[in-house]
């Protein structure tokens, strides 16, 4: 399926807002018992970290890569290229495997799942933003 330049951005906007969400849902659903002042800061810590280092810059430079495409239409994964792609692999299996096997404590999986979680969603509505300014 063959898809114009804009809604690659779009596709972006949606995929990293499902990708944010069930990751903060995650987090959020682990946090219950340990719910604090100390642990909210940790979380609010990530998140800062996750956006002003990462998301925030990445959305830019994929926006600028998407619009200097030399075609109008590609098929719609190419929201990604595929470094992102291996990226987004990484973390994935990453996020799944310390889960699966216990390999950090419930509170780290509250604390920072919650925070990437809220930082992965931004990023997703800033691409909603892009798109909607294309």
């Amino acid at each position: 399926m063959k898809v114009s330049k804009k809604s690659l951005v779009l596709w972006s906007a949606i995929v990293w807002m499902i990708a944010g969400f069930n990751v903060l849902k995650i987090g959020i659903n682990v946090y219950g018992e340990y719910l604090s002042v100390l642990n909210f800061g940790l979380s609010v810590i990530v998140f800062l970290i996750f956006w002003n280092m990462i998301f925030k810059k990445m959305v830019d430079k994929n926006i600028i890569r998407i619009k200097s495409l030399p075609h109008d239409e590609y098929n719609f994964w190419n929201f990604f290229d595929l470094k992102s792609f291996l990226i987004m692999a990484f973390m994935m299996s990453m996020g799944i495997s310390l889960r699966v096997y216990n390999l950090v404590p419930d509170v780290f999986i509250a604390v920072f799942y919650s925070g990437l979680g809220a930082a992965l969603a931004l990023a997703g509505v800033k691409y909603f933003y892009k798109f909607l300014k294309y």
